[in-house]
């Protein structure tokens, strides 16, 4: 491989085959190297290619100035979280994972501790993305000797939340707030405290997950109409119907979001479910 670019000692920009580039990593690799000059592959421990032109020229920069081991820790932390999610994540989660977790180690040196304050949500709400987050502070304190609070672990679900719904953190904190109100009704509602290990639970967030990603985004969700089966719906589960007509108030008030029949006779089964198997 020729190299096109060097980025520091360790990392390198060279073509693929296909005349792309491609980002390649090594202890010591770019050493006394200059551009043009050959790098052999036994050297290379790790090549990046990303799709989005924009990402890579973001990960070129902030390649620059960040520690190899941090940079690997980083893809082993995404390689997991790729394996155990079974979801495709956006590239940007190079750029967000690993400035995080440096900027977390450099914290954690000075004596500096960021609260979580969605930490419970996030438990909740993500409990995937969640248990990453916790094997990722194993993964650092294995390679670097440094504990990480348990907060981390939820800013670092927040990240990958964000990967898998190609969201900004700061939308993602306001997606988990807008789950957590909608939580609060049907909880309210209905008297009852959540079974947050039952399989229903999980069914009904990610379902609270996709729908305030789309509120947020102001799509609205399309399906076939069937009136006639959302009438039956309604009058099946009239106390989940009661409970839905509540939310679409709160969030016609609070986020001008008009709930579709559609949309309403969902929230109505996933309700329903979730209440009778808490009872």
């Amino acid at each position: 491989m020729i190299i096109q670019k060097i980025l520091n000692n360790n990392v390198v920009i060279t073509l693929d085959d296909h005349k792309q580039e491609q980002i390649i990593m090594g202890r010591g690799i770019a050493f006394k190297k200059k551009v043009g000059d050959f790098i052999p592959e036994e050297v290379i421990d790790q090549v990046f290619r990303l799709a989005n032109q924009d990402t890579s020229l973001k990960f070129q920069e902030l390649l620059g100035d960040l520690p190899m081991e941090v940079m690997q820790l980083s893809d082993e932390i995404i390689k997991y979280a790729k394996t155990k999610l079974g979801r495709k994540l956006n590239d940007t989660i190079f750029i967000s994972l690993t400035d995080h977790l440096h900027t977390a180690l450099e914290r954690i040196r000075q004596g500096i501790e960021i609260k979580n304050f969605l930490l419970w949500d996030i438990k909740r709400f993500f409990s995937d993305e969640y248990f990453i987050g916790l094997k990722a502070i194993e993964m650092v304190r294995e390679k670097f000797d440094v504990q990480l609070p348990e907060d981390e672990a939820g800013f670092i679900a927040l990240h990958l939340v964000n990967a898998e719904m190609d969201e900004e953190v700061g939308n993602v904190y306001e997606l988990t707030k807008i789950m957590q109100e909608i939580t609060n009704i049907v909880k309210y509602h209905f008297k009852m405290t959540f079974n947050e290990d039952s399989v229903y639970f999980y069914r009904f967030s990610t379902h609270l997950k996709f729908f305030a990603y789309r509120l947020l985004n102001h799509k609205e969700f399309h399906d076939e109409d069937d009136g006639e089966l959302y009438e039956v719906i309604k009058k099946k589960y009239c106390n989940a119907y009661n409970c839905v007509n509540k939310i679409a108030d709160f969030l016609m008030e609070g986020y001008s979001y008009c709930i579709s029949n559609e949309e309403k006779m969902y929230l109505i089964i996933h309700i329903a479910r979730v209440v009778q198997t808490n009872s």
